[in-house]
């Protein structure tokens, strides 16, 4: 079993920039591929990022490229999502998903963190 636990939201201006983080307990993260997703209210819940166990980066480029940065530390068992020139439409719950890639099954998600950007 692997417990996720997001971190990082918050309220912020138009402009400015988050760390969202989403460390696992339980198990190693090292063979887990881990995504972020994002939902806004009365909408789907929609892919932002991913880095896979190997550290290859993909990226919802149509809507973060060139602002958000996926990025793992391994030894903290944690995955972080820096968010830069944060706009209102960036608002919505962040939820991190790992699957590990040798047991595609085993999926967990952290439980969200709400992120605010007014303008």
């Amino acid at each position: 079993q692997v417990q996720l636990e997001t971190s990082g939201g918050g309220l912020v201006q138009a402009g400015g920039s988050l760390r969202l983080s989403c460390a696992a307990s339980g198990r190693t993260f090292s063979f887990f591929n881990i995504g972020w997703f994002r939902q806004a209210p009365g909408k789907e819940r929609k892919f932002v990022a991913a880095i896979s166990w190997r550290g290859a980066t993909t990226y919802d480029t149509d809507s973060v490229k060139g602002r958000f940065t996926i990025s793992r530390d391994t030894a903290a068992n944690t995955v972080y999502l820096q968010m830069n020139s944060l706009k209102p439409e960036d608002t919505a719950v962040y939820y991190c998903r790992a699957v590990d890639f040798r047991n595609p099954s085993s999926e967990y998600w952290g439980q969200g963190t709400q992120v605010t950007v007014s303008s």
